[in-house]
């Protein structure tokens, strides 16, 4: 039963909270219980914020996860199948992803099995199902900028049942200066979770720039590298698995602060990162520019595309410490985009970059038609901008913002974007 400040919650003589003591002219409404005891709307509402954070702490989220199925694990084969809709190329990444994610889902089907083992005959032999237990394999993929490491990260997302979550290495400090603590990298798959640290310990995280917390310098300094070195050794036990305080809100630690705690054991650590230059640290090892009796090997190789020899000890080079390269163990390149791929991004994927330009003038009432004198034009020139399928969108966005700007309001119905139209756009971006 509930009573209003109009009648004073007066029920049974009661006119006040058996909680706070305030009478029910001071709140908003009074809950009366069988015994005549009562409670105010607002001790209602602190007493579930002190549920709620007990719950965070407990590591119980108030919405749970799918749980995993063995129907859900999808082979290798099929995983691919699902990128090569959204990504062109890029083979050899795809089924480095595609084992990763597989072998991720087999060991927690494999862990569940155990611990369904245990609880039906936690005293027998029998409650131990294997003695093998299978590690973790993190991954590392390098390529250059817009070869569509974050992209294979974004569409690899729709389709897992774990939580998944994309973070940024550049703003990473070590603990105690400006910027943000290794661990909330898993505060953000913390609230992916729902902070339900069960499941959020059987996630995957995606670490994009990880290039940019390489070494600064080979030499040592009496300064200390609190965003290079400093986060790679931070980032050590957390890659290899141990049980980390994580705030739940993420921000800076302080020590009055309440952690909860995450096993990072079964998280799947991929990371990515451009790597800008690690062409040298190939090249000098390779020895690409060997004059005399032993040149016969370097002529074999195919200069326009080094990236594809990396090795662990080029990531030693460029500035990644030993102790980080070991617990990233599968290492995978993306291929440069040629001429032939980038037309492809251009128009074949499902979320294609001209579909979602049709898709747009579509909204306004406008069918918009690409030549493929354009396409061609457009590919050109992303090539000579060296930025990847990045650039495609940026040339793209030169060449339609003005019919986008003036179409809408002209009352136009079909428009056609032919090279003439395209070519003083993109070089008054040059211009600029």
């Amino acid at each position: 039963m509930a009573n209003n400040k109009d009648n004073h919650g007066r029920h049974g003589g009661i006119d006040s909270c058996s909680f706070c003591g305030r009478s029910a002219a001071d709140v908003g409404m009074l809950f009366t219980g069988m015994n005549g005891a009562t409670i105010c709307d607002e001790c209602i509402e602190r007493g579930y914020d002190v549920l709620q954070e007990q719950n965070t702490k407990q590591g119980k989220g108030s919405k749970s996860q799918p749980v995993l199925k063995k129907s859900d694990l999808m082979k290798p084969q099929e995983i691919k199948d699902f990128l090569d809709r959204y990504v062109i190329g890029q083979d050899a990444a795809k089924k480095s992803l595609a084992v990763a994610v597989y072998n991720h889902y087999k060991r927690l089907l494999a862990a569940d099995a155990k611990k369904t083992a245990k609880k039906a005959t936690p005293n027998s032999e029998a409650a131990v199902v294997d003695d093998v237990e299978i590690e973790k394999s993190n991954i590392i993929m390098v390529g250059e900028t817009g070869t569509g490491k974050t992209l294979l990260a974004r569409t690899i997302a729709r389709l897992l049942k774990v939580p998944f979550t994309i973070v940024d290495a550049t703003v990473l400090t070590e603990a105690g200066y400006v910027g943000e603590d290794v661990e909330s990298i898993l505060s953000r798959l913390l609230q992916v979770a729902d902070y339900n640290v069960e499941q959020a310990e059987r996630g995957i995280v995606f670490i994009d720039e990880v290039d940019k917390i390489a070494r600064k310098s080979d030499n040592p300094s009496i300064t200390r590298d609190v965003s290079g070195e400093g986060v790679q050794q931070a980032l050590l036990k957390i890659l290899e698995g141990t049980t980390v305080n994580v705030p739940p809100q993420g921000g800076r630690k302080h020590p009055e602060q309440k952690f909860v705690q995450v096993n990072t054991s079964n998280i799947l650590f991929i990371c990515g990162g451009a790597f800008d230059g690690i062409e040298k640290k190939i090249s000098q090892r390779l020895n690409t520019r060997v004059v005399g009796y032993n040149q016969g090997a370097a002529q074999h190789l195919d200069k326009k595309n080094l990236m594809q020899y990396i090795t662990p000890q080029d990531l030693r080079s460029f500035g990644l410490i030993p102790e980080l390269v070991g617990r990233v163990p599968v290492l995978t390149y993306l291929q440069p985009l040629d001429k032939t791929i980038l037309r492809q991004i251009l128009t074949e994927p499902k979320n294609s970059i001209i579909r979602q330009y049709v898709k747009l003038f579509e909204l306004d009432g406008v069918k918009i038609h690409f030549e493929d004198e354009v396409l061609d034009y457009i590919v050109d020139k992303a090539v000579e901008f060296k930025l990847g399928a990045r650039g495609l969108r940026s040339i793209c966005e030169a060449i339609v913002t003005d019919a986008m700007f003036e179409l809408p309001s002209a009352g136009v119905k079909e428009f056609t974007v032919t090279v003439d139209y395209a070519r003083p756009r993109v070089d008054k971006m040059q211009v600029q």
